[in-house]
């Protein structure tokens, strides 16, 4: 059967996955986005759909003073004894941590913190009942830590040890321990999480070594390969329950020459081979392709969530994120029924810190359109509308605003410290329709008014967006903003993402 890669499109990175049955279950990276650590669930492992959230209260989140990059990184998801377990590490406020629930679409625990340096911490479950923590070292040296923990406190039962320093690469990171025909195999990304990507693994006797790395390192990689995907690696392995081995993995897909992304590190998923002396491959050798011909499990559909959002629900949808702390935002799908209501604030898209007024989706096709019809009463100088939003630094903004007594539509484009504005002519009333198409290589931005012509009123490149130029880990949000000193409300009626 074939199947397309990426499995989970736009920013949906560093994937963790564990089975129960015949059910499959997937966590993400979410960094300084709210709520936290977006889990899915599949039937086959190529079609997913979202549960939720492992990390949904302040309580569990932290992020007031996170960049868009920090936050949490890099979680593993296990289940033990009817319990799931997420565990991640935030990288502002408290380090490791892990949650636990019996309901991956229910609540989850407060945080359970463990006191072990560096990032990307991982779980396993010994069968003789230990817990083994397994993170990335930072401060004493790159390279896999070990300890073992009590699941219930998260008190360390032994000292860290450091077990494996890799193959070589630079920065040896998201480890996970597991065991298949008497060996613990340790798995670990290196080379960086960009163009140098790769997955090595090593296998050993005892739960710490010593480990011998495997021959065919790395089992995963398309550095230096003129390749539509590219860095490869940070995977994650499973036994299906037919007896196959698969692994998920980020990776992105740049566009243009030189290549950038601005989608984000991306979910993807291949086939995996053992050896006969026992060693795993990934794909094809290391390699895996747009469209892979593979064993797959019998496919099970999900119902396709509709592209128009009409705010008619008493909750906001799933793919809805909030920057740093929902709690500051004040909205409501109550106060106008079909409307959401977005409260302006003073904190500007811009700035470093703060919470600015914004709820936003991921961009997760190259060409795709989104729209919104918003109705807004600006005061001199605050603005509301569409965003394409990388960072603070780095962004794009269409809005409505009021400047000497009169509307206009701006298109404001943020690119690191250089800022430019275009304005429209003068807009009639208050009701707008805004639009934003997306092409590989650039963003067109339109209004449309009274006279109920779709107006452009200029363009952008997407790779000033990019990772290449941006800098962090993230990728590209479409979302609603309002700037309003005033706490000015912008009302809008819907919200339509359309891939094309």
């Amino acid at each position: 059967m074939k199947y397309n890669n990426p499995v989970i499109p736009g920013f949906y990175p560093d994937p963790s996955v564990c089975r129960v049955g015949e059910d499959y279950y997937l966590v993400n990276s979410s960094f300084a986005y709210f709520p936290g650590i977006p889990i899915w669930h599949s039937k086959d492992l190529v079609h997913w759909r979202q549960l939720g959230y492992c990390l949904t209260r302040e309580s569990q989140l932290q992020l007031e003073k996170s960049g868009v990059s920090g936050g949490v990184w890099a979680p593993t998801i296990r289940y033990h004894q009817g319990r799931f377990y997420m565990v991640t590490t935030n990288q502002d406020y408290g380090g490791h941590f892990y949650v636990w629930t019996n309901d991956p679409s229910g609540d989850w625990s407060d945080p359970i913190y463990v006191d072990q340096e560096g990032i990307d911490p991982s779980l396993y479950f010994d069968e003789d009942g230990k817990v083994y923590f397994t993170s990335t070292g930072t401060q004493s040296g790159m390279g896999i830590y070990q300890c073992e923990i009590d699941i219930e406190t998260g008190t360390k039962l032994s000292e860290s040890r450091l077990i494996w320093s890799g193959t070589g690469g630079k920065f040896p990171e998201g480890p996970h321990l597991f065991k298949r025909n008497g060996y613990y195999y340790l798995m670990c990304a290196e080379g960086g999480t960009e163009y140098g990507h790769m997955e090595t693994i090593a296998r050993a006797k005892t739960p710490y070594g010593p480990f011998e790395s495997g021959p065919m390192n790395p089992i995963l990689s398309h550095r230096s390969l003129g390749h539509p995907i590219q860095a490869t690696g940070h995977a994650d392995l499973v036994e299906a329950h037919d007896g196959i081995w698969w692994a998920v993995f980020l990776g992105i897909r740049p566009v243009g020459y030189p290549p950038r992304h601005h989608l984000g590190r991306e979910t993807f998923l291949a086939p995996v081979h053992w050896s006969e002396d026992g060693w795993p491959m990934i794909g094809n050798n290391g390699v895996v392709e747009l469209e892979m011909e593979a064993e797959t499990l019998s496919p099970v559909y999900w119902e396709n969530n509709s592209e128009i959002d009409h705010f008619d629900e008493p909750s906001l949808g799933m793919h809805w994120n909030f920057l740093r702390n929902s709690e500051k935002v004040d909205w409501s799908l109550s106060e106008r029924p079909g409307w959401l209501a977005l409260n302006g604030r003073s904190v500007q898209l811009k700035e470093r810190t703060g919470t600015p007024a914004l709820i936003a989706r991921r961009q997760q096709h190259w060409n795709c359109e989104v729209s919104v019809k918003m109705e807004f009463q600006p005061a001199e100088g605050a603005d509301a509308g569409l965003t394409v939003f990388m960072d603070d630094s780095y962004h794009y903004a269409l809005g409505l605003t009021m400047l000497d007594g009169r509307h206009f539509v701006t298109l404001k484009r943020q690119v690191g410290s250089i800022s430019d504005e275009k304005i429209s002519l003068p807009v009639l009333g208050n009701v707008i329709e805004l639009k934003i198409r997306a092409l590989p290589d650039k963003y067109q931005f339109y209004y449309q008014g009274n006279d109920h012509e779709w107006n452009l009123l200029g363009e952008a490149e997407t790779h000033l967006l990019s990772t290449e130029v941006a800098g962090g880990f993230t990728g590209v949000f479409f979302g609603m903003y309002n700037y309003s000193s005033l706490g000015t409300t912008a009302y809008f009626d819907w919200f339509h993402y359309k891939e094309q």
